[in-house]
């Protein structure tokens, strides 16, 4: 099954995921966290690869930036195109191992959990390079190789030969840091389990990024292009 295939029948099943009393906590820290290492301005122009339907970038909309939103899959884009209606928004289907724009077009370029269906992650991230200008930001999140999430999503995924996950990636902060030369700074985020109390995810999350752990399921790099 191609990449694009794999995501076609995935939108109202990821969406749905996010509308879970653990899901919204899950996307309110992930785009904390994303906001911070990414710190859209107005009038920039970003490029988020591998958008999705859009989850997260209508908060660099929300920011004053314009942004391209690229996927493989049009089904994925054909939500992401309603959901940011009226905001400076382009959807372009592409492939993050070879995207459509001349060098250094953007300000700052953001990638969120896609690099875990690319296996030539290096390409995927020297492209983010080459698209965002000198002095500008590139920031890729993925979810972390030392989490105990990932660890339960592989093994769930091993009897289900249509789950989205069975030929994931996963990553840890190290390996992220490793696709690159230059300087990063990596963050971790979502400590809690998928089934804690909702009534303790504050209290875990907030010590959890205070003591700077790095098993967070999230995991994200920011690193600034020379």
């Amino acid at each position: 099954m191609t990449r694009k295939m794999l995501f076609d029948d995935w939108p109202a099943r990821y969406d749905g995921w996010f509308e879970t009393p653990i899901g919204k906590a899950v996307r309110t820290y992930e785009a904390e966290m994303i906001g911070e290492l990414l710190s859209p301005e107005p009038g920039e122009k970003v490029l988020d690869a591998g958008c999705g339907t859009g989850v997260f970038t209508l908060d660099v909309l929300a920011a004053g930036a314009r942004v391209v939103g690229l996927d493989i899959s049009g089904p994925m884009l054909g939500i992401a195109r309603k959901k940011t209606e009226g905001y400076p928004f382009s959807a372009i289907q592409g492939d993050m191992l070879c995207l459509p724009f001349r060098d250094g077009y953007f300000d700052k370029a953001v990638s969120i959990t896609a690099l875990e269906f690319i296996a030539d992650a290096r390409s995927a991230v020297d492209e983010l390079f080459r698209v965002t200008r000198p002095g500008g930001r590139v920031v890729v999140a993925t979810l972390n190789s030392l989490s105990s999430w990932a660890v339960r999503r592989k093994i769930k995924s091993q009897d289900d030969e249509e789950d989205v996950w069975k030929s994931a990636i996963f990553r840890s902060p190290d390996e992220l840091l490793a696709l690159n030369p230059c300087p990063g700074a990596e963050r971790t985020a979502i400590h809690f389990e998928q089934d804690t109390d909702p009534h303790r995810v504050a209290e875990i999350e907030r010590s959890g990024q205070s003591r700077r752990l790095r098993t967070g399921a999230f995991v994200a790099v920011r690193w600034e292009k020379p």
